[in-house]
């Protein structure tokens, strides 16, 4: 079992910046997939950026390329997601889940974090 746990959610005004952390706990991290998804009200879940276990191999929705940065410290079990030019249309919960499969299967999710952009 991992427990995925999010924080450095809140509210900011559009051009800022936010880090998002995401500590995880149970398992061996290093070897897991990890990922941020979103999901604005009103609106269903969607993918926002990976990380391979290696580090290796990242990927970005076409909404945040160029602005949010996704990345992970195996010796601390945390993923981040750094978040710069935020919108008003980046506003959600943010969730950090993991990927035990490697092959997009999101097992395991946290409980989420609210970012909040003000126009």
């Amino acid at each position: 079992q991992v427990q995925l746990v999010e924080s450095g959610g809140g509210l900011v005004q559009a051009g800022g910046s936010l880090r998002l952390s995401c500590v995880a706990s149970g398992r061996t991290f290093s070897n897991y997939a990890m990922g941020w998804f979103r999901q604005a009200p009103g609106k269903e879940r969607e993918f926002v950026a990976y990380s391979s276990w290696s580090r290796g191999y990242r990927n970005y929705a076409d909404s945040v390329k160029g602005r949010f940065t996704i990345s992970r410290d195996n010796a601390k079990n945390t993923v981040y997601l750094q978040m710069n030019s935020l919108k008003f249309e980046d506003t959600a919960v943010y969730y950090c889940a993991a990927d035990p499969s490697g092959y997009f299967k999101w097992d395991y999710w946290g409980q989420g974090t609210q970012v909040t952009v003000s126009s």
